[in-house]
Parts: structure tokens; C-alpha cells; sequence
């Protein structure tokens, strides 16, 4: 009997759509490289080195690549509603909302919940015994990238009415969500209209995710109007010089990351410029899916992507702790650490980054069993017609119960990635949505809505199997 990877690897359909697993793994990856890149710690604190060098900036294009694992979601997601719509039992009351919620948020939220829970603890501890410095400063950190989680977790929530609205309009759904960005940012940038900008946060993302749902019905390839022309050619093309455009003569700045000290940020919220930009990408892969496919066929390949793919969210919630436990120990054992940018911190570079890899490879080790692989569902080459998201209503009581352990889920994570772990015993607060919160606030908002998303999925459940 073979390894469970190899198992999984053999185990997969035909009918199963390998480069997706492909470009969840690489963006995430890519994420993960980015921040181990930029980050310029000194025994005065952490920077950033795209502050220290500007003209590092564009490379920014090439390594800002969340747009495209929401892209990727957008796919999965509507695959996986319309699965459970066709399995639904004829005359079931059960929600299948709430059964989808469940099923998405299980894997999500378990790695997530381990490592928030660990880093309370530790935090706690630390600042209990007095700790500050790097330490100080990690407790800060280690919780930002939750954001990408608490904006996934929306994106989730409001994949049934928004597959709704692309089964009924198509291409003009997407368009109707990329118009909505723009008027945001001209009522921010021409009108002034205070906080505004924060609408963006769903339109942004919200439309490239819709892109991934015109990719699951096939819809992102040659046009019946545009027979010698590819879609992601178009996409590519007209995205990037869309966010060239925007960047030369807007208000928008070069970097698709956010700077420390910027009055304007591409990232938060998110502007018309970062839309163009995940255009841009989301094309840019899509032209690059054949010769993806043919390597993926080779069976050693696609191993190592279903490897990766079973430890690839506990690998991106731990890096960050990786990379600054590389940092601790050099300060702690005294090994110089060379001014950014300079002739001597490139040289040591490969080093830093080859200690943060094997470490996050120890954490991976220690914590992969909270993000179980399961074996993939078989979709369909084309969804039948009968299994559309107008197809079935909310069963009675679980979907609003549903809806609200989301919500719950949602706000507790964003805002932990705000307010992170220091100031425990100082009661250190953030505003999220003009009402601030704690990290104990934080977590138990995160809890208590896992905990109704569960409740609800298995009594929906329940119901259905009476």
C-alpha cells in the first residue's frame, strides 16, 4: 500500500482540473516568499525593504498574487455548491447553504483556530514573564495575514447569491461588481466621500472571485464573437494596461502591496488599480494552463502539488512565525544582522531564507494533522442545467444560523489581523468597523461562529437524512 499522497495522486479523475491545485499552491507560495523578501529587521525593529528600496517596487506586480488564489476559490466554490445542490435529497429540508459553509469553513477554520489558539497562549505567557524587543513586535505580526482568511471566509458566504447572479447575467455580473470598484473610488478620489473606500474590501474581491465562476462554466476561453482571440489574452492585455494606466496618471501608487507610511494603499482597502492588476494576472495564468497541463500529467508532478496542497494553509499561518524566529535566534546568538539592502544583507539572504523554510517545514510537521487532506470530489466537465443555485431554497432555521456563524467567524478574524496579540494584559484594542475590539473579543467572535456553522451544517444535515 503506497503513502496517502500517492494514493490521493492516483486516486484523481480524469474530469479533475489539476491546474487549479497548481496555482492554489504557487500563489500561496509566492506569498510566502514575498514576505520572507521584504521583511528588513534590525535590532530597532521590522521594515519593510520596498520602503528602503523603492525601485524594488514593481516586482510587486509579479509576487502580489492574492487575487489570483480568490480566483481559484471563485472556482472551487462554484463547483462545490452546485455538488451539494445534485446530492441533495429529493424533498430535503436541509440547507445546503449550511452544509456548504461547513464544508468550506472545516479545513479553513481548524488549521486557523490551532494556530490563533497556540499564539494566544504564548502570547499571554510571554507578556506575563516581560518580554518585548523582536518579541514585542512578533506578536504584532504574526496574526496580519489572517486578513487574506477573515476576506476568504466573505467570499464563501456570499458565493450562493452571487453564482445566482452569474447563472442569470453571465460576464455582466463581474462587470456590474468592476463598475461598482470604480464609482467607489471615484466618490473616494473626485468627491471626497469619507470611508467609502471601504466598500471596496467586497467589490475588488468579490469580482475577481466572479472570474473563477465564468472559469468553472468555461467561459473564460475563445468567445463565440472572437474566434482568433483568447479571453486571458484580453484579460491580460487590457488589465495590465488598465493598472499602467491608473498608476501613471491616477492617484494610485506603483506598489500592489501596502507601504508603511502611504497615504493611498492599492491593498486597504483595495482600489480599481489592484482589480486591474488581478486582471492582469488572472489572464497572465490562464494563457499558461496547456503547458501546465501537460506537466501535471506526469505523475511525480502532480504528487508533489497534492503534497503540497495538504499542508499549504498551515504552511502560509506559520511563516511569518518562522521567518522571525530565524530573526530571534541571530539576535539571540549575536550573528550580525547587515542594513537592508545593502551588498551585505543580499549575501546573507539565501541563508535567512533557507533557516525560515526549514523551520516552517517544523511547524508544518508539528501542526499538518488540523488540515487533513481528503480525497477530491469528481466534478463534472460541464455542471448539468439542473444543478444551477436556483435549484433549492434555504432549509428552514440552519442557513440563517449559518449565515450568522460566518459573520461571526468573519469579523473575528479581521479583526485579530488588526489587533494581533500584543497589549494583552493592557487591554490594547482595534477598530474594526468603527467599533474596537480586543484579540479576546477577537477570538471568542471566531469560536462562537465556527461553532454555529457546525451546529448548523449537521442539523441540516440531520434533517436531510430523515
Amino acid at each position: 500500500m503506497g503513502s496517502p499522497v500517492r494514493v490521493l495522486a492516483e486516486a484523481t479523475p480524469a474530469t479533475r482540473d489539476r491546474y487549479v491545485d497548481l496555482l492554489r499552491v504557487a500563489s500561496l507560495a509566492a506569498v510566502v516568499l514575498g514576505h520572507w523578501l521584504m521583511a528588513a529587521v534590525t535590532p530597532d525593529g521590522v521594515g519593510n525593504l520596498l520602503a528602503v528600496v523603492p525601485a524594488l517596487q514593481p516586482l510587486t506586480w509579479l509576487l502580489q498574487v492574492m487575487p489570483v488564489f480568490f480566483f481559484v476559490g471563485g472556482f472551487a466554490h462554484a463547483l462545490s455548491y452546485r455538488s451539494l445542490l445534485r446530492k441533495r435529497p429529493e424533498g430535503s429540508t436541509d440547507s445546503v447553504y449550511a452544509a456548504f459553509l461547513r464544508a468550506r469553513l472545516q479545513r479553513l477554520l481548524r488549521p486557523t483556530m490551532v494556530f490563533v489558539l497556540v499564539w494566544g497562549g504564548a502570547a499571554l505567557l510571554i507578556q506575563l514573564l516581560g518580554g518585548g524587543g523582536l518579541t514585542g513586535v512578533t506578536l504584532r505580526l504574526v496574526t496580519q495575514p489572517l486578513w487574506f482568511i477573515g476576506i476568504y471566509l466573505a467570499m464563501v458566504a456570499f458565493t450562493p447569491p452571487l453564482l445566482r447572479l452569474h447563472e442569470r447575467y453571465g460576464w455582466g455580473a463581474f462587470a456590474g461588481l468592476a463598475g461598482a470598484a470604480a464609482a467607489v473610488d471615484v466618490l473616494r478620489f473626485a468627491a471626497g466621500v469619507p470611508y467609502v473606500e471601504f466598500l471596496n474590501f467586497a467589490f475588488v474581491w468579490l469580482a475577481v472571485h466572479q472570474l473563477g465562476f465564468l472559469r468553472a462554466d468555461g467561459r473564460l476561453g475563445v468567445g463565440p464573437a472572437l474566434p482568433a482571440l483568447r479571453r486571458p489574452a484580453l484579460l491580460a492585455g487590457g488589465g495590465l494596461v488598465g493598472a499602467v494606466a491608473l498608476v501613471a496618471f491616477g492617484p494610485y501608487p506603483l506598489s500592489m502591496v501596502g507601504m508603511p507610511g502611504e497615504k493611498v494603499s492599492n491593498m486597504a482597502p483595495p482600489t480599481l488599480a489592484l482589480l486591474c492588476h488581478g486582471l492582469w494576472l488572472v489572464g497572465a495564468v490562464e494563457l499558461l494552463r496547456a503547458p501546465a497541463a501537460r506537466l501535471l500529467a506526469r505523475p511525480r508532478a502532480w504528487r508533489t502539488v497534492v503534497a503540497a496542497n495538504g499542508v499549504a494553509m498551515t504552511a502560509f499561518l506559520w511563516h511569518l512565525t518562522a521567518m522571525l524566529g530565524v530573526y530571534g535566534a541571530m539576535l539571540a546568538l549575536d550573528v550580525p544582522l547587515p542594513e537592508p539592502a545593502t551588498a551585505a544583507w543580499w549575501a546573507q539572504t539565501p541563508l535567512r531564507l533557507a533557516f525560515a523554510a526549514a523551520l516552517t517545514a517544523v511547524l508544518v510537521a508539528a501542526f499538518r494533522t488540523f488540515e487533513r487532506p481528503t480525497a477530491p470530489a469528481t466534478p463534472p466537465a460541464t455542471p448539468p442545467a439542473t444543478a444551477t443555485a436556483t435549484a433549492t431554497a434555504p432549509g428552514t432555521g440552519s442557513a440563517p444560523l449559518a449565515a450568522l456563524g460566518a459573520t461571526l467567524c468573519l469579523l473575528g478574524v479581521l479583526g485579530l489581523s488588526m489587533v494581533g496579540f500584543a497589549g494583552l494584559l493592557e487591554g490594547r484594542t482595534a477598530l474594526l468597523i468603527a467599533v474596537p475590539v480586543s484579540a479576546p473579543a477577537a477570538v471568542a467572535a471566531t469560536l462562537c461562529g465556527w461553532l454555529l456553522v457546525e451546529r448548523a451544517g449537521r442539523a441540516g444535515r440531520a434533517r436531510g437524512a430523515r
